[in-house]
């Protein structure tokens, strides 16, 4: 059964640097799969991917010897199973706030005797190029859970969160971080303050020994972010770099043509 080299890698205390994909286009993925990213994040909470889509897009990334993982929409139960029987590598949980949330996640990802997934299905064993009962045995310690802190509740329980046995990663998503953050009259917070929280959340995983991350739009935060110590970092999505290149040839054309902001990951 093949390892899951992004798993080992933020054991071992190093970044990885992926991306996400939005499209559920199957050449679009067979194509980012060889570009050079260690894994690629199939977004199935904010882009309408079927499940039929996203079997395949898993395949396609584990066939070209990527990391597919899936962010679900929510981290239910049947959910997690699902995407994990499917052929993904690995789970991104969104809108963790409580330990509790973080508990549900990390049981429905793990077989028993540690969590309560079920076993079934042939897809995540073909995925890891295992036959079902090697699959089985050694799921539990090759399946990454990454949970999102995306609120200052979340960042109120964050040790207590990231310390849970079988949390190998954190991700904040910035944007859904500075909308929780509003005030009552819908005020943004300041630069300054939606920095502080996110570094608190820094804080916090190096505090317990549990890798974090975050998403960036350019190559330049993306070393500005490990040199602080961010280690699961989403670099944009195919679809935000398809978009931005295509918004700068038209300038380069046209300078007087205004873009507007398409895509926000």
């Amino acid at each position: 059964m093949k390892k899951n080299p992004v798993k080992a890698a933020l054991r071992a205390g190093k970044p990885s640097v992926g991306t996400w994909l939005s499209f559920g286009d199957v050449l679009a993925t067979r194509l980012m799969a060889r570009v050079g990213f260690p894994w690629l994040t199939v977004d199935m909470e904010h882009s309408p991917i079927a499940w039929d889509q996203a079997a395949l897009l898993f395949g396609a990334i584990a066939d070209a010897g990527c990391v597919p993982l899936a962010r679900v929409p929510v981290g239910s139960y049947e959910l997690i199973k699902r995407v994990l029987d499917a052929g993904a590598h690995g789970i991104v949980v969104p809108m963790v706030n409580t330990v509790e949330q973080a508990e549900l996640a990390i049981n429905a990802a793990k077989y028993p005797p540690v969590g309560n997934r079920s076993l079934g299905g042939t897809l995540h064993a073909l995925n890891f190029d295992a036959e079902a009962g090697d699959y089985y045995k050694h799921a539990n310690d090759e399946i990454l859970v990454v949970l999102q802190t995306e609120s200052p509740e979340g960042v109120e329980n964050a040790e207590a969160i990231y310390s849970l046995p079988g949390v190998d990663a954190i991700f904040v998503g910035p944007v859904d971080l500075r909308a929780q953050m509003r005030t009552p009259d819908g005020t943004d917070p300041t630069p300054e303050a939606h920095e502080a929280m996110m570094q608190r959340v820094l804080a916090a995983g190096k505090k317990v020994g549990c890798p974090v991350g975050l998403h960036v739009q350019t190559p330049q935060q993306v070393h500005q972010r490990i040199e602080e110590g961010w280690q699961f970092i989403a670099l944009g999505s195919e679809l935000k770099m398809m978009v931005t290149q295509a918004q700068k040839f038209v300038a380069e054309l046209n300078p007087s043509t205004e873009t507007a902001d398409l895509a926000r990951y």
